[in-house]
């Protein structure tokens, strides 16, 4: 249920599709005009409406399509559906739209991923680097990469077509040169994959420490808002609570845990063991102990990155007592340095000043990897005077990864699994 629906129409006849059912045009339409006019079933009026025609090949799927904006309810938007697929169209699949404007060259591959990742995007600094992305970014330099390749696999190909005379060793030299160039250059994408699942997925933060020792309170401190149940009750949390909060730009999944200690309660111990079970599958530990008790700090994970805070400083009687990495979930003291402390835990950059926030998926470093390694494999046998033949078949291996990232070489499965991420009708 909406103000406005929108029903998107792709392919060759779109126009004349809508023309069966819409009464706003008597000519031909002029392309991104908006037309005013009513749906027909027939005698029947459906609905008011505004139509715009985009005709090939400017348009979103490079082919002829239309939009047509109807009233929001449910069961008007599906009666407009209705006419156009007894006329034979079919629903699109999931993400079938992007889809055909990659098959239509509007777009390349990575362009097309950064359009589901635009829709998802939480942060700000997740929507501006999807938004790069979607300028073309990574395809840009993934296609510099692989230009500069294709000049060197030219150069491999002349001599193995005429052997006789053989890689001379300063050419030998200056191409292996370019292909360390050309590797750096992927390393250098490639070390961008952190901040892209961060972006991505978030940071998993789990909020930790024995009971009532603030952790909940910081839960909300940190959201803004009232989350999680405040209790002076030890044991209040008995599960895990997950909320995603953006820290200096970067999310972070928040899970506040129940508190350490040892308890005879059945349903306390499965709260507990929740709790060590977030922390094996948190990225940072934030451990959480009360200033007002003299605790020995004893970190409770050796293998990640653990932040230890301690809560409750304003109620030291001594102000001038020194405590590591002091706060105050009542005042707010500390809370401002702790935040900054957990976004430099994460590696990742921080910075909205920098000029490109180009971050690789999954996918991506997958490719870009097999590409690294066939690289510098090519590049060894150049340097030991191995025969060109030998190196071409590298270097054509990693031609072949860096192309996979934009689509130039693709597969069926490939696109299937991709565009199958994307909701219905985009």
């Amino acid at each position: 249920m909406g103000a406005v629906a929108l029903v998107r129409i792709s392919g060759p006849e779109s126009w004349a599709a809508t023309r069966a059912v819409f009464d706003g045009v008597k000519a031909e339409p002029t392309a991104r005009r908006a037309y005013f006019g009513k749906i027909w079933d027939g005698p029947l009026v459906v609905d008011e409406v505004l139509v715009t025609f985009f005709q090939h090949p400017a348009s979103y799927t490079g082919e002829d399509l239309v939009e047509i904006g109807c009233h929001g309810g449910v069961l008007v938007s599906a009666k407009v559906l209705e006419l156009f697929l007894r006329q034979g169209l079919h629903l699109a699949e999931p993400g079938e739209f992007t889809q055909r404007a990659f098959l239509n060259g509007k777009m390349d591959l990575t362009q097309a991923e950064a359009v589901m990742d635009l829709i998802q995007a939480q942060t700000p600094l997740a929507l501006r680097a999807a938004t790069e992305q979607l300028e073309g970014r990574i395809g840009q330099e993934t296609q510099a990469i692989r230009a500069s390749l294709l000049g060197i696999a030219a150069h491999l190909e002349a001599y193995i077509d005429f052997p006789e005379e053989g890689i001379e060793p300063t050419i030998g030299l200056a191409l292996a040169e370019k292909m360390e160039q050309a590797r750096q250059r992927v390393n250098s994408l490639l070390a961008t994959a952190r901040e892209g699942r961060i972006l991505r997925e978030g940071v998993r933060l789990a909020i930790v420490g024995k009971p009532n020792a603030g952790k909940s309170s910081l839960l909300n401190r940190l959201l803004g808002y009232e989350r999680a149940i405040v209790s002076e009750i030890p044991g209040t949390t008995r599960d895990t609570v997950e909320e995603l909060a953006s820290l200096r730009g970067i999310p972070f999944r928040i899970i506040d845990t129940a508190g350490l200690r040892q308890s005879e309660d059945q349903i306390e111990q499965a709260g507990i063991e929740r709790t060590h079970q977030a922390i094996e599958r948190a990225d940072i530990v934030l451990h959480v102990m009360d200033a007002t008790e003299n605790e020995t700090v004893t970190p409770l994970t050796s293998d990640k990155s653990e932040v230890i805070v301690f809560n409750k400083s304003d109620l030291i009687q001594n102000p001038k007592s020194k405590i590591q990495n002091p706060i105050s979930c009542l005042t707010g003291e500390g809370l401002d340095q702790l935040v900054e402390t957990l976004v430099a835990a994460t590696g990742a950059w921080t910075s909205t000043e920098r000029d490109s926030l180009a971050a690789i998926n999954a996918r991506h470093q997958a490719c870009l990897t097999r590409a690294a390694s066939a690289l510098k494999t090519a590049e060894a046998a150049l340097r030991n005077h191995l025969e060109p033949e030998l190196v071409a078949v590298d270097l054509r291996g990693a031609l072949d990864a860096i192309a996979e990232v934009t689509g130039v070489i693709d597969t069926e499965d490939l696109l299937g699994k991709i565009f199958s991420t994307f909701c219905i009708g985009k």
